[in-house]
């Protein structure tokens, strides 16, 4: 008898709940169907509304960044360009560097290439003048010593043509760049701090001093 009331009951509550849903749809009108879909439109108007302006400023950042990317690449290239320019000259100035010193070292090569063939002609330049000076004191050897100036003269003129010439002569101001003071000589005839004697020549090739004269200087 119980379980008959409760499967009545439940019948009963089942077919109410039916009734109120199919009430509820008859309720429903199509006015307020058409009110819904309004309210659904307008409020995805108004989200697009909304959206826009963050779509437009992306859209700007993005236009923003296309036209500063081929401005960034043609300030780079523009670099770029520069620097090689600038190698480019720095590169030539050292070559031209590099030329010059080049030419001035095989220049100063060639001009002092005799040196070392000069400097050993240099004792027999010295005995030349010894001869020519202790032979002068005897009137017996003056055919002969004419035969040693003679050479002298020669042989001076031959080395002078590679750039040799002595320097120390009787009367010069005292130099101690190209003079090599041995003593002192007491002469009325020459100014104080002259050479008064020179006892070994000295000579020059070109600019460069290969020995110094020995002299007597004047006090």
């Amino acid at each position: 008898m119980q379980r008959h009331k409760l499967h009545r009951s439940y019948g009963s509550q089942m077919k109410h709940t039916a009734e109120q849903q199919e009430q509820k749809e008859e309720n429903f009108s199509p006015e307020d169907a058409f009110l819904k879909d309004e309210a659904l439109l307008f409020g995805q108007h108004s989200e697009t509304k909304e959206n826009e302006p963050h779509t437009e400023t992306t859209a700007a950042e993005d236009d923003a960044q296309g036209d500063s990317a081929p401005q960034v690449a043609m300030d780079m290239d523009e670099l770029c360009n520069a620097k090689i320019a600038d190698m480019r000259l720095r590169t030539a100035a050292e070559m031209d560097n590099f030329k010059k010193r080049l030419a001035r070292e095989h220049e100063e090569q060639m001009r002092y290439a005799a040196e070392n063939v000069l400097g050993d002609l240099l004792p027999t330049l010295d005995n030349l003048d010894l001869a020519l000076q202790y032979g002068s004191k005897n009137d017996t050897c003056k055919d002969m010593l004419q035969g040693v100036a003679m050479t002298q003269k020669l042989l001076l003129d031959a080395v002078a043509k590679h750039g040799l010439k002595p320097v120390g002569a009787e009367g010069d101001v005292f130099d101690p760049n190209i003079h090599e003071a041995v003593g002192f000589e007491d002469r009325p005839d020459f100014a104080p701090n002259t050479v008064a004697r020179v006892l070994q020549h000295g000579y020059k090739l070109h600019e460069r001093l290969l020995r110094p004269a020995k002299v007597l200087v004047k006090q």
